[in-house]
């Protein structure tokens, strides 16, 4: 559960570097080891990340393991093993007895944008076809993707239980074996027993984070929560600092994921609901609106039925208020920084820069008196302009920083971060690109922007509005003489970023790709023209887009359909949808759009009973066949076929009667509801 508190490990491992680290992770090429095991006939065995105490640690997590541990792979730990299930729906992970409840709670958020997960879990690894023993993740490790290479044994108790991550589906290992390559990035299971959620996202995505303290969040922290759950974000937060569950069903000092956000309608109007998990997978909050609580019949009965799950999952709904109150950091990271500005029809470009600070030569530390060696820092020249040609007067520009900090050793917790932060000065004249800015030039220039506090993360970052212009960056650390190599990254519109003093040459900044940026300003106009969406505007909607996938077979969505779609996202029976629930409608529609486009093999706009099943599978729901062919009649055509607009229809009310139904059963076989509830979810969806 730790967060903030380093270990400091005694043995050592690996070549030292420059500064006192060790050498990186070993080269190992996932392809050629797997040819080999196969040829050879044998499960790879990992030599570089040993199963081992030598693993594990060396520290307090000894005495965490039980007695008789030892290592298994998932073929001699259930009869079917799974890499990983797209039908495994529900937050699955739970924390084992590592201390890494902020990794957790960042690799919980990792799910649910399947895009950005294949991108670090290539989810076509199994245990069957060319099985070797041997599996591959990959990071985003300062400024580039990294493989990490391991073998699938993991450590189990006595009764063969996972002693470390583990999924409420027994027979899945995705996440246990994710976390063993990513101990082995770090060093070392004990390595992960502290850190930060922000740290965890950076990694799995390359993202820019931005921390927000809920206590003292502005008044617009809905919004920017509205804005971030329909952008590709991952979003987690933590407790105040304690290690004990309180009365309230918090945990102390604890990272969890937000899962989701509604705004729900009560008898005496509006409430802002927020939903958390918690990586234990148990234990949840106590208080309003929690499993337990009556403030649920204050909702329409449809309303409590799909949103309210009494099971301790770990899973919960509590009031913004509330979160406010008990939670003590929010980080939002984002894969371009467009949240953080409302700017939209430009893309995003991003220049990264490394760097070091030296003893004796570069590490001059943060600015303290006139005559000081702050001016010994690295410098780096920033220039930037309005990417809109031929204003008159120029607009801000949105500009973000992010300073990251590399690891001094080899084992991530055995040698602390520095507190870092940076500097900004605005240039008023040219000083030349070879030469470093003199100590003079900073006892008379202030700065134009500097560290509230220098803080000891992995990363800082500010988002800044600036003129356009030409800019000094001064990264430091807060004391004089700390050593430690760094990368600096810049974002903007438009911008040329390098450092002076050091014969490099100037770097033009590089377009950020990102499919999904156009999807994120499409929705940014939405939300400000439709803050709720009727049945007519909807259906205005859906006939504008363009269905890549379905080629010449656009659907075009009548009024009746679109209906339809309404009343079953229309939970408080308004008439509307919101801009949440239209985004949550998006994604299933290119879901939907997918695999409908997967199993129309002869592009005839139709699918029938076998593709409907095999469709609906790939989508996450299991029917049998006759149920199938009875779909087909109430969906289908005469012919017993159905197009894209019906199956649509259909996949939404499939997905809300399991979901009503895994909120309401209380042995996993069975439900029980009173007649208007019945006819409720009956005749009204």
């Amino acid at each position: 559960m730790s967060l903030w508190l380093p270990f400091r490990g005694r043995w050592k491992l690996g070549r030292k570097n420059s500064l006192g680290g060790s050498s990186q992770l070993p080269r190992q090429d996932y392809e050629a080891l797997r040819e080999r095991c196969l040829m050879e006939g044998r499960l790879f065995e990992d030599d570089s990340f040993p199963a081992s105490l030598r693993s594990v640690g060396s520290g307090p997590l000894l005495r965490k393991l039980p007695p008789g541990l030892r290592w298994r792979r998932p073929p001699e730990l259930h009869s079917n093993p799974q890499f990983y299930s797209a039908n495994a729906k529900r937050p699955d992970l739970c924390q084992g007895v590592v201390g890494d409840c902020w990794f957790l709670a960042a690799l919980q958020a990792l799910t649910l944008h399947q895009d950005i997960l294949s991108r670090v879990v290539p989810l076509n690894q199994n245990f069957t076809e060319k099985y070797a023993g041997i599996f591959q993740f990959w990071f985003w490790h300062f400024g580039k993707w990294v493989p990490v290479v391991i073998d699938d044994r993991l450590p189990v108790n006595a009764a063969g239980q996972l002693v470390f991550v583990s999924s409420t589906y027994k027979n899945l290992f995705w996440g246990a074996l994710l976390e063993k390559a990513y101990a082995k990035l770090s060093g070392s299971y004990e390595d992960l027993q502290c850190g930060q959620v922000s740290e965890a996202l950076v990694d799995f995505t390359g993202g820019v984070t931005m921390t927000i303290n809920p206590g003292e969040a502005p008044g617009n922290l809905w919004d920017i929560l509205t804005r971030a759950t329909y952008s590709r974000t991952l979003i987690g937060c933590q407790t105040h600092s304690g290690e004990r569950v309180l009365e309230n069903g918090l945990v102390g000092g604890h990272a969890y994921t937000l899962t989701g956000i509604r705004k729900v309608t009560c008898k005496h109007g509006p409430e802002y609901l927020v939903k958390l998990r918690n990586p234990w997978g148990k234990v949840e909050w106590k208080g309003d609106w929690s499993d337990s609580s009556s403030t649920w019949e204050l909702l329409s009965p449809k309303e409590k039925i799909l949103l309210l799950r009494k099971s301790d999952d770990g899973e919960f709904w509590m009031t913004l208020r509330d979160f406010k109150a008990h939670f003590m950091l929010l980080v939002i990271c984002k894969l371009t920084p467009g949240l953080l500005s409302q700017e939209v029809g430009q893309k995003w470009a991003c220049t990264m820069r490394e760097g070091k600070w030296e003893k004796g030569s570069t590490a001059g530390g943060r600015m303290k008196s006139p005559r000081d060696t702050f001016w010994k820092n690295p410098q780096f020249l920033l220039s930037v302009w309005s990417p809109q040609e031929g204003r008159k007067s120029p607009m801000p520009c949105s500009v973000l920083v992010s300073l990251l900090q590399k690891p001094r050793h080899r084992h991530r917790n055995r040698k602390p971060h520095h507190a870092i932060g940076f500097y900004l000065f605005r240039l008023s004249k040219y000083y030349g690109d070879q030469r470093r800015l003199p100590p003079e030039f900073f006892w008379k220039n202030a700065p134009l922007s500097w560290p509230e506090a220098f803080l000891t993360e992995k990363e800082v970052s500010q988002e800044l509005q600036l003129e356009p212009g030409t800019y000094l960056v001064v990264p430091c650390t807060s004391e004089a003489g700390q050593e430690s190599e760094f990368l600096l990254r810049v974002f903007s519109r438009k911008h040329i970023f390098h450092e002076v003093g050091c014969g490099a040459s100037a770097v033009f900044s590089k377009e950020i790709v990102d499919q999904n940026e156009g999807q994120d300003e499409f929705f940014t106009k939405l939300f400000e023209k439709y803050p709720e969406i009727n049945a007519v505007q909807l259906q205005k909607i859906l006939n504008h887009m363009t269905w890549s996938s379905l080629g010449s077979a656009q659907p075009l969505f009548s009024l009746d359909a679109c209906q339809g779609i309404l009343a079953l996202l229309d939970l408080n029976a308004s008439g509307t949808v919101s801009i949440q629930e239209f985004r949550d409608l998006w994604k299933q529609l290119m879901l939907y759009q997918e695999v409908f486009h997967k199993h129309d093999s002869n592009q005839s706009g139709y699918l029938n009973r076998i593709q409907l099943r095999a469709a609906m599978r790939d989508a996450g729901i299991m029917l049998s066949d006759d149920v199938c062919h009875l779909m087909l009649i109430r969906y289908g055509g005469p012919n017993l076929q159905i197009d894209f607009v019906s199956f649509v229809h259909l996949m939404l009310r499939a997905e809300n009667m399991e979901d009503a139904f895994q909120n309401l059963t209380q042995d996993g076989k069975g439900i029980y509801l009173q007649k208007p509830e019945w006819l409720l979810m009956t005749l009204y969806s």
